[in-house]
């Protein structure tokens, strides 16, 4: 008797060790798990930890609720001003609710990348080339908003995209490359031009107080022999006034004689007694 008891026993407790082995779940801290019982909802989301379900007739489904970083593959499209561009991007995304994401859609990732495809190319057709060099915070945030709308409903919630790389062609690069060159020209000719007119009022302010006081000319000119002869030069050109010149030159021309302007001409007429 005593012995069928213990073999009843250790039945029981095998049995209960294969209907807990085979209902015993464990779900992850990050993970949620929901159960199917008979094919239908059954009960709120399991949280982490151990959970047990009915076997054979309960399916438990975890679903992960960590951020998922999708690269989006580059899609090609023709801007607003008519300009080929291929444009990649990334989309940052979390489950926030278990239960839409496994009853509402099929596979939520292929979802959103293929949500996160279309939006791309339609960005790329709303967009000047210019936007999607320069104005990237706006385009990404339109972006977020069209693939966010559809995967509010799927259990889905898009925190961030980012639009990583914008390929140009070759010819597109080689001309942006020119007008760029062209613009620091032009500014390069601007900036020289603005210096030689300010240089240019320097000089009249100068001349000017030069031709107020004449011994400041001959001040800078003591100067300039000073910084010469600081080179040790064998050769020293000095500067000599115009004005100087011209002083000697009136200097070397004789005075008109008076009296040759009162003697008459050789043959004329004399005058009488």
């Amino acid at each position: 008797m005593v012995e069928e008891l213990l073999t009843a026993a250790a039945a029981t407790a095998a049995a209960a060790a294969v209907y807990l082995t085979a209902a015993a779940r464990v779900v992850k801290q990050y993970e949620r798990g929901v159960v199917f019982r008979l094919g239908r909802l059954h009960g709120d989301v399991r949280p982490p930890g151990f959970n047990l379900i009915v076997p054979g007739v309960d399916r438990l489904r975890k679903v992960n609720l960590q951020i998922v970083t999708m690269p989006v593959p580059a899609q090609e499209g023709i801007t607003r001003d008519n300009v080929t561009v291929r444009v990649d991007a990334v989309v940052y995304f979390k489950v926030v609710d278990a239960s839409a994401a496994v009853v509402n859609v099929e596979d939520y990732r292929f979802a959103v990348s293929q949500m996160a495809q279309t939006s791309l190319r339609s960005i790329i057709g709303k967009s000047d080339l210019d936007d999607l060099l320069s104005n990237r915070e706006k385009l990404n945030q339109g972006l977020e908003l069209m693939i966010d709308s559809p995967a509010i409903g799927w259990g889905v919630q898009i925190d961030r995209v980012e639009i990583k790389d914008v390929s140009l062609p070759d010819t597109m690069k080689r001309s942006m490359a020119r007008q760029a060159e062209a613009d620091r020209e032009r500014r390069a000719r601007v900036i020289n031009a603005d210096a030689e007119l300010q240089a240019s009022r320097k000089l009249a302010e100068a001349a000017q107080e030069m031709a107020e006081t004449p011994s400041a000319l001959q001040l800078r000119l003591l100067q300039t022999i000073v910084a010469v002869a600081a080179e040790k030069n064998s050769t020293l050109v000095l500067p000599f006034p115009v004005e100087l010149l011209r002083f000697l030159e009136r200097a070397q021309q004789p005075a008109p004689d008076p009296a040759a302007g009162a003697r008459p001409a050789a043959g004329g007429p004399r005058p009488g007694p």
